[in-house]
């Protein structure tokens, strides 16, 4: 069992997905000081110096009081929607350097349309008839 996990651990795609980790973990420190300290205060200059991470409702009251804060999920999507348009960024910037290597330029050309049922029924009568 052991050499088993040893194989699995030295395959090529266990240690790219092992790098990637890696570097989605320092990526993700890099986009959240990107939100937080670029794109918080951009959007707070337009709504009028609001913080969108401190929105919330309280409900109840007491001990059982609730907060909603729906500012922290605002601010979690537009941190997902930056990361989301960065990878998408990175994979066109890489396909392109992929196309331009290996030559790929013009898009490939359209296979041919599927073949109707007419078309089928032509080319099986024209077979019987060369066979008859």
């Amino acid at each position: 069992m052991l050499n088993e996990f040893r194989t699995f651990i030295a395959r090529g795609n266990v240690l790219d997905m092992a790098v990637g980790i890696i570097i989605g973990a320092a990526f993700t420190a890099i986009v959240s000081s990107l939100v937080e300290d670029i794109i918080n205060p951009l959007i707070g200059l337009f709504t009028g110096g609001i913080d969108l991470s401190g929105l919330g409702v309280t409900i109840g009251g007491g001990e059982h009081t609730a907060v909603f804060a729906y500012g922290n999920f605002i601010m979690a999507v537009v941190n997902f929607l930056i990361v989301a348009w960065v990878v998408f960024l990175l994979v066109k910037a890489v396909n392109a350097a992929q196309d331009m290597v290996t030559g790929k330029d013009e898009p490939e050309p359209e296979a041919d349309p599927e073949p109707t049922e007419k078309d089928i029924l032509v080319e099986i009568r024209d077979a019987l008839k060369a066979k008859a």
